[in-house]
């Protein structure tokens, strides 16, 4: 794991003094008025429901703390792995299971009697001394806890634990709280810190002062001094830190419930990193090297880093530090990120025109709705950067030094790169292979570096930025290319690709967390509908209306909502069991059924990551990846889920429907479209 390719963007944003610039815009936000009060202490205890943090055991009413990565604590789970291989589901479960009373420590809690120690029992939260004397009474035969409670005498505490960055109270004389003890003991007693055998009768019982050997007090005092604290659920300590990355993590902890769709953070994992930056004394988030951490403390840290981003970045430092923030407009591309990253660009005139244009194309009414059209612009650049860089005087840094031939040059490399199927120069697969140069490629390269330079021309960028009229002009189109239809599939590979064999394999290989891989594609093979719309279904997309089986979707390519279209009963029935899944999944997960305003917001194929509502479908990429590995397994040749629409096509045309009818049924943009299968 290596460090965030972007820190050095923060260090450099505004040289000596960005700390104290930084801890002071944190700070006025932080103490804004939307800002979460729970977030601003140094000891932060999240309640066990939070909506976003929860920790509680999913059972309602159960008091213990969920097990690491379950969504219930350990016996709750056990109950549930039983009743799962009798059949039962998650809703039966969670409404027939019956709340624990608390069998471990969620949090140091005082002793009832003496508020100054700590309590040791559960029940009946008395410190050591006070429940033994009522264990004696219990033994006595005598009852009546409220009435022995009134008669007890505080006892003098500890003090507080001498753990540097422990908040909790001390256990015994020795100055150590009981997680602390316990640890010292593991490690060895370090320092020979001790207390005389039977201290409590011999020395506390008669009022006299306990006695702490200490073989090297030095030695027992780094060791407090480097103790972490005790991990309790839900507590994050942030004691020890230094003042801007405590207040980056208050404001990231703050930033991270303010997301819609979220990753899952657990307390610990954010202690984890609090503790790495204790440890190595790190003064900023942005200075911290990212591979010092655990896995899941990294994953939080580079989420944070990204809201501290948006904050410490204007939309002009972004410029110049060579990137862009959609959050910054307003915009966010559905299944994308924020952050645009045009460092790739090395001459900084390119890259400024190309800022200049996507900050506008997000400022416009004709914002794109996805972000295929920023990745297309900046592919172009890229490619057009990384020529110059080569080719041209001084790697194409001065815009002035740059002529026609440079364009006809950059123009006959891509073709030449594309009629011999060589790599590209610069871009790079998303495995880290290099990206091989096709036609589509290069037409994409072609167009859209000819549209950037053709507005730097229009809008007078060109003439500032010193680049002449000959270079843009020469940039030549795409031209015309060769557009290949998909064919329907033929009848050995359709036959393939629906036998139950196969598909059972899709299943059971392909998606062993069950997400609806087969569902998703056996829809599509039956409806013929696009692999989005299928993907997007909502969770009540099927219904009954006069007897017939129905299923509604979005053709959101054509602007049609809510069409609907007859199924067979196998697929009906098959999307029902799917939408018990889901309903059963997110009783999982929240342990109660959804609201009907919830339920009308699902997919029916909710998405695994930052989507705790189940609102976001599984992406594109997400199917693709997996339709792919399957067909290959198949070795039936390259085949792709869009032909699937094609063949049905070609079935209803060959039972005799018509182009209309055939149009109308799979939402035909034209015409043309419908009579590609009659040729």
């Amino acid at each position: 794991m290596k460090a965030d390719p972007l820190l050095p963007l923060y260090r450099d944003q505004h040289g000596a003094g960005a700390g104290r610039d930084r801890l002071e815009l944190l700070a006025a936000l932080i103490e804004g008025p939307v800002f979460d009060p729970l977030f601003r202490g140094e000891v932060i205890r999240v309640p066990a429901g939070h909506p976003v943090f929860r920790w509680a055991c999913l059972v309602g009413r159960c008091a213990r703390p969920r097990k690491g990565s379950l969504e219930m604590c350990h016996v709750q789970y056990e109950q549930w792995g039983r009743a799962q291989a009798c059949g039962e589901g998650m809703a039966a479960f969670l409404a027939a299971a019956q709340p624990l009373s608390p069998s471990v420590w969620v949090e140091q809690v005082p002793c009832r009697v003496c508020p100054g120690r700590p309590a040791t029992h559960t029940r009946w939260r008395l410190c050591h001394r006070h429940y033994m004397r009522w264990y004696r009474r219990q033994r006595e035969g005598q009852d009546g806890f409220e009435e022995w409670l009134a008669g007890q005498v505080p006892l003098n505490g500890y003090g507080p634990c001498r753990v540097a960055v422990c908040p909790d109270l001390a256990a015994t004389p020795l100055g150590l709280c009981a997680g602390h003890e316990s640890r010292y003991q593991t490690q060895g007693r370090p320092g020979g810190a001790a207390l005389p055998p039977a201290w409590s009768r011999s020395y506390e019982v008669r009022g006299l002062p306990v006695p702490v050997a200490l073989a090297d007090r030095e030695q027992f005092g780094a060791w407090c001094a480097a103790q972490p604290p005790v991990p309790w659920p839900g507590q994050i300590i942030l004691a020890g830190l230094a003042p801007l990355p405590a207040a980056e993590i208050r404001w990231g902890l703050f930033a991270h419930t303010q997301r819609e769709r979220h990753t899952r953070w657990d307390a610990g994992w954010v202690q984890a990193l609090v503790n790495t930056c204790r440890t190595r004394g790190t003064v900023s988030l942005t200075e911290l090297d990212l591979s010092s951490c655990t896995t899941f403390a990294a994953m939080v840290a580079r989420e944070m880093l990204h809201d501290l981003r948006l904050a410490y970045f204007t939309p002009e430092a972004s410029r110049d530090a060579g990137f862009i923030e959609t959050d910054h407009f307003g915009v966010r591309f559905p299944e994308r990120g924020s952050h645009f990253d045009l460092t790739g660009i090395d001459q900084r005139w390119l890259r400024d025109l190309l800022w200049d244009y996507l900050a506008g194309l997000l400022s416009s009414p004709d914002c794109p709705r996805t972000g295929g059209t920023f990745d297309a612009f900046r592919r172009a650049a890229t490619e057009l950067g990384a020529f110059l860089a080569v080719d041209a005087p001084g790697g194409g840094q001065d815009p002035a030094q740059l002529a026609a031939a440079h364009i006809h040059r950059f123009a006959a490399d891509q073709r030449h790169r594309e009629r011999e199927g060589l790599a590209s120069l610069v871009m790079r697969r998303q495995d880290g292979t290099p990206s091989i140069v096709t036609t589509t490629t290069r037409a994409i390269t072609f167009n859209h570096a000819r549209k950037l330079l053709r507005w730097a021309l229009d809008c007078g960028a060109a003439e500032q930025a010193g680049l002449s009229r000959q270079f843009i002009t020469a940039m030549p189109g795409a031209g015309p290319t060769l557009l290949r239809k998909r064919s329907p599939f033929p009848d050995e590979v359709a036959r393939a690709l629906a036998d139950e064999a196969s598909l059972a394999r899709l299943a059971e290989v392909h998606d062993p967390a069950d997400f609806g891989l087969r569902d998703i594609w056996e829809t599509i093979i039956v409806t013929g509908r696009r692999v989005s719309e299928v993907l997007h279904l909502r969770l009540d997309c099927t219904g009954r209306y006069g007897g017939l089986a129905m299923l509604w979707h979005d053709q959101t390519k054509v602007g049609r909502y809510d069409q609907a279209i007859r199924i067979p009963e196998p697929l009906f029935s098959r999307l029902a069991a799917r939408r018990e899944t889901t309903v059963s999944r997110f009783i999982a997960r929240h342990g109660r059924a959804p609201a009907p305003a919830e339920r009308a917001a699902m997919a029916l194929f909710p998405g695994r990551y930052r989507n705790p509502d189940g609102t976001a479908a599984v992406t594109y990429q997400w199917f693709h990846l997996r339709f792919k590995a399957w067909v290959d397994e198949l070795d039936i040749g390259r085949w792709v889920p869009h032909q699937a629409r094609h063949t049905l096509a070609t079935s209803l045309l060959r039972h005799g429907a018509t182009l209309t009818h055939i149009r109308r049924y799979l939402g035909h943009v034209s015409d043309r479209m419908a009579e590609h299968y009659i040729q």
